[in-house]
């Protein structure tokens, strides 16, 4: 206990500690290399850590001191950039109803694990871009709908404001630009009246630029990638996405649709005017992150996962009992669907040689295919005849299509394999063959 003696003197020096400030945050980061690309030449500016921070990783994240448990283990991407007051109100509106609970529109729980939460407004983001003219970013915000960051942008003609989704490095006072609506006319007359494809990429494939697939350079990486012309974008939304441009279906001079590569590994065939921004998504640090407690789950309306082993009997195939012990069963999902299948190995399908549907032959000789067959093949350019004899789906069959509509019939008896009408060497001088497999499941 404080004597009154020595209470001046704690006064003095209260005043003299308040001076010092205590430090709660503490970031941790390594100088990163911020590459700049413009038309002429590539800029690369250094950035140095402040003194105050500690190089520890290859990436920025922002800890706390541990001052109560639930700070201990939190940790959050560093985003300074970010808007620091509420968002565009004509653009948002409230989020309410049971829908925020995963109820459906007669109450049932269509999705689980969703309720509570604080109270948010949903923004409404413009995925078709489909106005043009020049748009000015006016700031980067923060959006609880999603992980990636939103920026704001007004037309520069129209005055208009639209929320987007912000690429990364987008910061406020860039300028961007949407070509769905065609080429403008400057842009046209800069390049002297003449479609040079390699000039226009050059002043068109900029970070945050929306363009149709059919005008993106092969090898960029994009995200708000579309699927079919004159919709939004659909795949590569969330935060750190981006799709890779890797191949061009030309006809004539005609683009036709372009295959891009997701991060997944997945190749997909979309439109050619399907929309795409150059860049990758915002906020690519976000899965790094860790909410340190429970509470912070349930203010995000994420509502616990509970195993099926601690329910009760009438909720869950494995609850009830007594112990830990689901009983002599094979683990299914809540709904009773078994959660792994014993599938077997790959056994050969053989498709019969007529349609059942229309009664024709799958395999038509065509008049326009017969000199390309000739020069594939070595051979006249009449096919050989294929047996006429109805394949039974169940044999150990597989049926070869090859690109000049010829037939080869493998048959695999054990470790033997026999080989019918044609050769190896044939087969291998063939661009392209494809082999039907069908995975029968118990």
């Amino acid at each position: 206990m404080l004597q009154p003696r020595i209470r001046p003197i704690c006064n003095s020096y209260r005043s003299l500690f308040s001076s010092v400030t205590r430090r709660y945050v503490s970031r941790q980061e390594q100088p990163l290399q911020a590459s700049t690309v413009t038309r002429d030449a590539t800029v690369t500016t250094t950035t140095s850590a402040p003194p105050t921070r500690k190089a520890a990783g290859a990436f920025q994240m922002q800890n706390y001191k541990p001052r109560t448990p639930g700070v201990r283990h939190l940790k959050r991407p560093i985003n300074d950039h970010l808007w620091k007051g509420k968002p565009y109100a004509k653009l948002t509106y409230a989020k309410i109803g049971h829908g925020k609970g995963g109820r459906n529109n007669t109450g049932r729980i269509t999705m689980r694990h969703r309720g509570g939460g604080v109270r948010r407004r949903i923004r409404t983001v413009d995925f078709k871009r489909d106005e043009p003219g020049k748009h000015i970013v006016e700031r980067i915000e923060y959006d609880p709908n999603r992980s990636a960051h939103l920026a704001l942008v007004e037309n520069v003609a129209t005055q208009r404001k639209s929320y987007i989704i912000a690429a990364e490095g987008m910061r406020a006072g860039d300028t961007i630009e949407s070509f769905r609506a065609g080429i403008p006319r400057s842009l046209l007359a800069s390049m002297g009246g003449v479609m040079d494809p390699g000039m226009l990429a050059a002043k068109t494939a900029f970070r945050g630029n929306c363009l149709p697939m059919k005008m993106v350079p092969m090898g960029t990486q994009v995200f708000n990638v579309g699927s079919t012309t004159n919709k939004g974008a659909v795949f590569c939304r969330s935060a750190g996405t981006h799709a890779t441009v890797i191949a061009k279906n030309d006809v004539n001079g005609i683009i036709r649709d372009v295959t891009v590569r997701l991060q997944s590994g997945e190749v997909r065939r979309v439109s050619a005017e399907a929309c795409a921004t150059i860049g990758v998504a915002s906020n690519p640090h976000w899965q790094f992150r860790q909410l340190g407690k429970a509470g912070r789950s349930r203010l995000l309306n994420i509502r616990p996962t509970v195993r099926g082993l601690a329910m009760n009997a009438a909720d869950h195939a494995h609850g009830g009992g007594r112990g830990k012990s689901k009983g002599n069963v094979n683990p299914v999902s809540i709904w009773g669907t078994p959660v792994s299948f014993d599938i077997p190995p790959f056994q050969p399908f053989c498709r019969p040689l007529t349609d059942p549907q229309t009664g024709q032959r799958w395999l038509q000789d065509s008049p326009k295919t017969q000199p390309q067959q000739a020069r594939c093949s070595g051979e006249s350019a009449q096919p050989r005849q294929a047996q006429e004899h109805q394949l039974d789906c169940c044999a150990p069959l597989a049926l070869c299509t090859l690109s000049m509509h010829q037939t080869m019939y493998i048959t695999e008896i054990y470790l033997h394999v026999e080989v019918q009408l044609y050769s190896f060497p044939l087969l291998a001088s063939c661009q392209y063959w494809e082999l039907f497999w069908h995975v029968q499941l118990k």
